[in-house]
């Protein structure tokens, strides 16, 4: 990265500083959640790796997009925890630049499973007889693969761009991880080109992969209205609701604040609806996945018993 002569030796992540009396009452609530969700995805990840039933093309992407939420979460939250507790604790250049390496790669993997997941659910029941030659295990490794580096170029480059720029003090992130908008307000250059790349590749990121999965449930929609037996429509449609809430969780918040790189509204406002994608959805993954799901309920159950 490029040095200058306004470089800070440590930026200071303003967590939640306009309810500073609340800060010790976060800090719980945030640790239970990082728990649950560390706790909720792990078997996730332990379930579908051990249970035989549960090595299929579905239950080997879910396992994925747990994997994703833990890394996100182990990346965002124990930073988050430190500066609710001291809030002067400071972060190094190089510590910051590798939370938003990690937080924008995570994002883009996430938005392409879940796409690759409404894909998977499009195959099963639109054309079932070819499922099984379709999904074979190689292409599941290699979307797999795909999805998982789809967002290392994209946030390398911004990352790298980004930290060359200048920054002016004060170094207070008012927002409690190191991403790109808050960044920005620091920043004591012309970022023009860069924040139109940013849209530009942002929209790329959210919308392809948005747009795969709603004609994939258009297709799936057009299949299950053609069905003749009421119990195969709903056992179809139960496949997919949970993936679809899901992505409404995550699209609903993650889109919308993420399509500007500078958000109209007040960096307090933006702390409280990145919780939504940073904390409660990767909480909620599990528990919608596995109390909709007999199958997992039922892999849980043989679990236990052993």
């Amino acid at each position: 990265m490029g040095t200058n002569q306004s470089w800070t030796p440590e930026f200071l992540l303003l967590a939640f500083a306009h309810v500073p009396t609340l800060r010790p009452a976060l800090a719980v609530l945030f640790l239970l959640m990082f728990l649950l969700t560390l706790m909720g995805n792990g078997v996730i990840v332990l379930l579908t790796t051990w249970d035989p039933v549960l090595h299929t093309p579905m239950y080997f992407f879910l396992r994925q997009l747990a994997l994703v939420e833990i890394c996100f979460s182990l990346d965002v939250v124990p930073q988050l925890l430190v500066n609710l507790l001291w809030p002067g604790h400071g972060m190094s250049p190089v510590g910051c630049a590798l939370q938003m390496l990690v937080v924008l790669a995570s994002l883009t993997s996430e938005c392409f499973l879940l796409a690759v997941m409404a894909w998977d659910r499009y195959v099963a029941i639109c054309r079932p007889l070819h499922y099984g030659a379709i999904m074979s295990p190689l292409l599941c490794h290699l979307l797999a693969v795909t999805c998982w580096l789809a967002g290392v170029p994209v946030s390398l480059v911004f990352t790298i761009w980004l930290f060359n720029f200048p920054f002016c003090g004060p170094h207070g992130i008012r927002h409690f991880f190191c991403d790109i908008a808050p960044l920005l307000s620091l920043v004591c250059a012309d970022t023009g080109v860069f924040e139109d790349i940013v849209l530009v590749a942002t929209v790329l990121v959210i919308m392809v992969p948005f747009c795969l999965i709603a004609v994939s449930y258009v297709g799936v929609l057009v299949t299950v209205l053609k069905m003749t037996s009421a119990t195969g429509r709903r056992k179809a449609l139960s496949t997919c609701a949970s993936h679809l809430m899901v992505v409404i969780l995550y699209y609903g918040t993650m889109g919308v604040i993420h399509l500007r790189p500078k958000a109209s509204y007040s960096p307090e406002s933006k702390q409280g609806v990145s919780l939504s994608y940073t904390m409660v959805t990767p909480m909620l993954n599990p528990l919608i996945y596995s109390l909709r799901n007999k199958e997992v309920k039922s892999a849980l159950g043989r679990m236990c018993c052993r």
